[in-house]
């Protein structure tokens, strides 16, 4: 366990995954999950969903780390694109796939999981990735201004963090133990997620 993703074994921890088999088959299971789990949402309202595809990341990048997370996200949208394809192709949202692989490892590889940190994920990828270059995203394919899509994308983001955190930290305690049982992460002593 590490307490910041800022160390020298941090690093060299989430290289040797590359080398692993078993994490490098378990990594493709999560990008072919990920497309699948991608085409199902509930709807709240005009262009406000709630997506569940977020949980595959989280917990895939919780296992496997910062360079597989990066890599199962460039491939499940790549992937996601070819067999789900819907409009013409964008590198950018490309990058949003890879950026999020590598948000979810910094916050929860080889990390105590608490209630905070789960927040502090979220919020950074709701508000730098989502809001931030989701705007720009938009911005360069259908011409309106940044601003305009900042702010839709703001009221929507804001209004799914709550709930997206609580789905999330409960989704976590279930599979925090099973991971934990099957040796993909650290046996975990704690019985549930604590606040900080």
């Amino acid at each position: 366990m590490f307490k910041t993703p800022l160390s020298v074994g941090y690093w060299k921890t989430a290289a040797q995954e590359m080398k692993s088999f078993r994490i490098l088959t378990i990594a493709a299971l999560f990008v072919g999950l990920r497309i699948v789990v991608s085409s199902f949402f509930i709807p709240l309202g005009d262009n406000l969903r709630i997506y569940f595809s977020f949980f595959v990341p989280a917990i895939g990048s919780l296992i496997y780390g910062p360079f597989i997370g990066m890599l199962s996200g460039f491939a499940s949208d790549i992937l996601g694109y070819f067999i789900h394809p819907t409009g013409g192709f964008f590198p950018g949202y490309t990058v949003t796939s890879i950026l999020s692989g590598l948000v979810y490892a910094l916050f929860f590889y080889r990390a105590k999981i608490t209630v905070f940190r789960v927040f502090l994920c979220k919020l950074c990828i709701n508000l730098f990735i989502n809001v931030g270059l989701g705007s720009l995203w938009s911005a360069i394919l259908y011409g309106k201004g940044y601003y305009y899509y900042m702010a839709k994308s703001i009221i929507k983001n804001t209004l799914l963090l709550p709930l997206e955190v609580l789905l999330l930290i409960l989704f976590m305690q279930i599979m925090l133990p099973v991971m934990g049982k099957h040796g993909l992460i650290p046996q975990l002593s704690q019985k549930r997620i604590p606040l900080i």
